[in-house]
């Protein structure tokens, strides 16, 4: 009889074992996967972490939020993702005078058939891109709520459903800019993953301005997949294995954050599926058909960190929830072989 694959091997290992999970379903995911990601890097240089995160996100049937600075390519990101994939896609730019209505749709009179009819809004798409989402008031940020978690919409007491897959993309700016609204706790919990961006080094910036000198390489984006492609492949990372040990280290290392010192909020049961979810589609991208605590280690600060909110004094000596989920990776015991 096979037994299970010890829960915790080194990048090394992942990288020899790499091919026992490599079934046709696996390879058929890092055939497309591969596709995609090449197609968004060839427009986003120099960002490989961000662009594989991202497609993680995608892969586990998540949401994910580009925050960072302007200028440096969160909505060329999202867009870019959107683009690769040849399925309905709707972009949002959120503004202070935007209505919840504006993205939910709404119900009007039509004079010829003497009734009310249903106007469906830009979040009945297979991807929807919200361009900075702080700039809208909370009431509107809100209509998002049901639509990210439940797969359906609201509107006049009548429940619609959203086509499968079904992903919010949004940009935001710090909310120390100007203009900006703080998302709700309950809207950043929705969110599987916050990416960062950061500035491109001196190399990917001089390339960009050979790529992006005379056209934008969005014009020659084609799609390299199709939306039956990605929900297959979503269910090819439903089957992924992960040991009760693994399982076990995802649900000590987010309870850590509901106790620690710096932390008046900590990680809901929601945070806890996202990363179990999102490290099986990090184990597929790396053609493993298990996971490992090497996942979730990598993915603990990108899923965990914007869900949690620090104390005053936290704020005060500059301790972000980022170094706090760093800290309990470094300090909570990994499961070893055979525990």
């Amino acid at each position: 009889m096979e037994t299970d694959p010890p829960p915790h091997r080194g990048p090394a290992a992942r990288r020899d074992q790499g091919g026992r999970g490599g079934g046709r379903d696996l390879d058929g995911l890092a055939q497309v996967a591969n596709k995609i990601r090449d197609a968004v890097e060839s427009v986003i240089e120099g960002k490989p972490k961000v662009v594989r995160l991202a497609l993680t996100v995608l892969l586990a049937e998540g949401h994910v939020l580009i925050e960072d600075v302007p200028g440096v390519g969160k909505t060329m990101l999202a867009k870019a993702l959107a683009r690769s994939v040849d399925c309905s896609v709707r972009r949002v730019q959120f503004t202070p005078d935007l209505l919840p209505s504006d993205i939910t749709g709404v119900s009007a009179y039509n004079q010829e058939l003497r009734e009310f009819e249903f106007k469906p809004g830009p979040v009945f798409a297979n991807i929807v891109v919200g361009d900075e989402i702080n700039r809208a008031s909370p009431k509107t940020q809100s209509a998002l709520l049901e639509c990210m978690e439940e797969r359906q919409v609201t509107v006049d007491g009548v429940t619609y459903g959203l086509e499968r897959p079904f992903m919010v993309i949004a940009t935001q700016n710090p909310i120390e800019m100007e203009g900006t609204y703080p998302l709700p706790e309950a809207q950043r919990d929705r969110f599987t993953a916050r990416i960062s961006m950061g500035y491109p080094d001196a190399s990917a910036e001089l390339e960009m301005l050979e790529t992006h000198g005379q056209a934008s390489p969005l014009d020659r984006l084609a799609p390299v997949a199709h939306a039956e492609d990605v929900r297959e492949l979503i269910d090819v990372v439903r089957r992924q294995h992960v040991a009760a040990p693994v399982k076990q280290y995802a649900v000590d290392l987010v309870a850590a954050t509901r106790t620690h010192p710096d932390l008046r909020l900590g990680a809901s049961p929601r945070a806890t599926l996202h990363l179990v979810r999102a490290a099986r589609a990090y184990a597929a991208l790396d053609d493993r058909d298990y996971v490992v605590p090497d996942d979730v280690q990598d993915l603990a600060v990108p899923v965990l960190a914007h869900r949690l909110l620090p104390t005053a004094e936290a704020q005060v000596e500059r301790r972000h929830p980022e170094h706090v989920v760093a800290d309990l990776v470094r300090r909570l015991p990994v499961p070893g072989p055979g525990k």
